[in-house]
């Protein structure tokens, strides 16, 4: 059972080690995929605190939680909090042909 907030990053690399995921790649797969929508932010809230990130999500719905799936630097990141997600993220890394990593 995978525990909460369990980290894992969605990776391909070339022969020399750097990720290899481009923005655009994802953009154009997460496209094809209806249960998913980019935004260029994501935003949390606790106890009376907002904080706004920005950046690259591609953001799926499980339940009445969203989880962003964060491209950074070559790669996607995702914090796994239900098995459905853990399932979504290899998933989402077998279509692009890459690794998912804990971590």
């Amino acid at each position: 059972m995978t525990t909460m907030n369990t980290r894992y990053k969605i990776t391909r690399h070339d022969q020399q080690g750097n990720p290899t995921l481009s923005l655009e790649e994802c953009q154009s797969f997460f496209a094809k995929l209806s249960d998913f929508e980019y935004h260029d932010s994501f935003g949390a809230s606790q106890d009376g605190v907002h904080m706004k990130i920005k950046g690259h999500f591609f953001m799926w719905q499980v339940e009445d939680v969203q989880v962003p799936f964060r491209f950074y630097e070559g790669e996607l990141y995702v914090a796994v909090s239900h098995p459905a997600v853990l399932d979504k993220t290899k998933e989402v890394a077998r279509s692009l042909e890459a690794n998912y990593i804990e971590g």
